[in-house]
């Protein structure tokens, strides 16, 4: 549950983040490609330390294939 949280919280930072410092919109296409933007820039961009400085993309690969870094999984879990 505490996970569900931190994404909840982390998903409303970014969205607070598109929202307020990127405008102003056009529309509603315009704020949902911002979005989608600011989300492919998280996940494949962005280090992120509580997985071990990984981008978040990298650490869905490492985690949906564990025996690639066996180690590595384990320690982050």
């Amino acid at each position: 549950m505490v996970a569900a949280a931190k994404v909840g919280l982390r998903v409303n930072m970014g969205r607070t983040e598109v929202i307020q410092e990127r405008g102003p919109w056009r529309g509603v296409e315009h704020v949902e490609f911002e979005t989608l933007d600011w989300v492919d820039w998280f996940n494949t961009e962005r280090l992120l330390g509580p997985i071990g400085h990984m981008l978040p993309a990298e650490f869905e690969e490492l985690h949906d294939h564990p025996e690639e870094a066996p180690a590595l999984v384990a320690g982050l879990r």
